[in-house]
């Protein structure tokens, strides 16, 4: 068995293995559902599961004990595996969610592709161009799989409403997308950080498995849990949030990759030992004519969430709510519009196993999820290179 260490290379060099062939589904079929990873998140995903109509939580793997008792409390039928390589190997699973840090999404996505699995992999997609490019050429090489991309925005009523907004002609030509996330946490409390558990030890974590192609050292728990903070293994909050909220108009308006990307920020926040910025600001120049903008930061949450799509007859603007604004100096006679399609529960993981059944693209398929992860390693290298990144789409390379 080949260890995790040098699993992406040997994919590299096209030493993956054998395509597996998976169970084929028929519309009424029980999707049977594995979870790799079963911190926060993917617990909250495996609930999501269990509530899905004719759908299984039927297997579980992840590198922590305690986790793994856990998740065997909440699916007591389901069976417990300490590594997602014998999860893949189990025959009656379906499909499987990742649910891992970023920097460990690569590799059981092309072993999932390589054992005929369908895919629910969390978002950003991919930590690095590298990376990006491996999982299409497994996805690719794959052929037929069901990915979908854990952008959930891609899910909600609001993607029907901008589409109609702009499809209608009402908002003209967009030149320029300005988007924002701002959270706070109490004074002590620093953005992301959780407090480790006695129990977190080397006997109870297989910490080699949690370095994966990270740069190897000594047992840490505090960065095995607050993985967050760390380069080697995250891309903060350009690939926790803005990657979210770029995927939601790269499906409105089908946006390539950037063609130039700028970044700048810093800790301004929480010098608590981090390694990413707290604070942040991202330009991107889209071909032709548009500038997509969003900033960030840990220090105050009174502007929240959201994104203004800004048109020449016209303005998205999407928040809890999504509304249209006319620009009255070219629609003199426009109106407000508040969007009004519903969204429902659990729309996204839904979505994930009705594909699976009746096949069909995802709501957010493996297209948009690579476009947006290269656009968040773009804003990352140009943060720590502190110079523009541009886009070679023929190279396919970072410039």
């Amino acid at each position: 068995m080949q260890t995790r260490r040098n699993f992406i290379g040997n994919v590299a060099t096209g030493l993956a293995g054998t395509l597996a062939t998976g169970r084929v589904l028929g519309a009424n079929d029980r999707v049977r559902v594995g979870i790799i990873g079963v911190g926060d998140r993917g617990t909250q995903l495996s609930r999501e599961v269990m509530a899905c109509p004719n759908a299984e939580l039927c297997a579980f793997a992840d590198i922590y004990s305690r986790r793994r008792d856990d998740a065997q409390k909440l699916a007591p039928n389901a069976k417990a595996f300490d590594d997602y390589r014998r999860l893949l190997d189990d025959g009656a699973v379906d499909a499987v969610i990742i649910a891992t840090p970023q920097h460990l999404h690569a590799e059981p996505f092309i072993a999932a592709m390589d054992a005929g699995k369908h895919v629910y992999i969390e978002k950003a997609m991919a930590l690095t161009v590298d990376q990006a490019k491996l999982m299409r050429a497994a996805y690719q090489t794959a052929g037929g799989r069901i990915v979908q991309v854990g952008h959930q925005s891609c899910s909600l009523g609001h993607v029907a409403d901008a589409t109609n907004y702009i499809g209608s002609g009402a908002v003209g030509q967009i030149t320029a997308i300005r988007g924002h996330m701002y959270r706070n946490t109490p004074h002590g409390k620093p953005q992301w950080t959780r407090p480790l558990w006695p129990d977190m030890t080397p006997e109870t974590i297989a910490w080699d498995d949690f370095l994966g192609g990270a740069p190897e050292r000594a047992f840490d728990a505090d960065r095995y849990l607050n993985w967050r903070l760390f380069y080697d293994y995250s891309g903060g909050n350009i690939h926790e949030s803005m990657s979210q909220q770029l995927a939601f108009w790269y499906k409105v308006m089908n946006l390539d990759i950037p063609y130039a990307v700028t970044m700048t920020g810093g800790i301004y926040r929480w010098n608590d030992g981090r390694e990413l910025p707290d604070t942040m600001s991202v330009g991107m120049v889209h071909t032709p004519g548009l500038l997509f903008s969003w900033d960030s930061g840990f220090g105050s949450n009174h502007l929240g969430v959201g994104e203004d799509a800004l048109g020449t007859d016209g303005t998205v603007s999407r928040g809890q709510q999504i509304r249209y604004f006319p620009q009255k100096v070219n629609r003199p006679d426009g109106v407000e519009m508040l969007g009004q399609t519903p969204t429902l529960p659990r729309a996204h993981m839904q979505n994930f196993l009705d594909c699976i059944r009746n096949g069909g693209e995802t709501n957010c398929p493996f297209e948009i999820g690579y476009r947006v992860s290269i656009a968040c390693a773009m804003a990352t290298a140009s943060y720590y290179s502190g110079r523009t990144i541009q886009w070679d789409p023929a190279k396919e390379e970072l410039v």
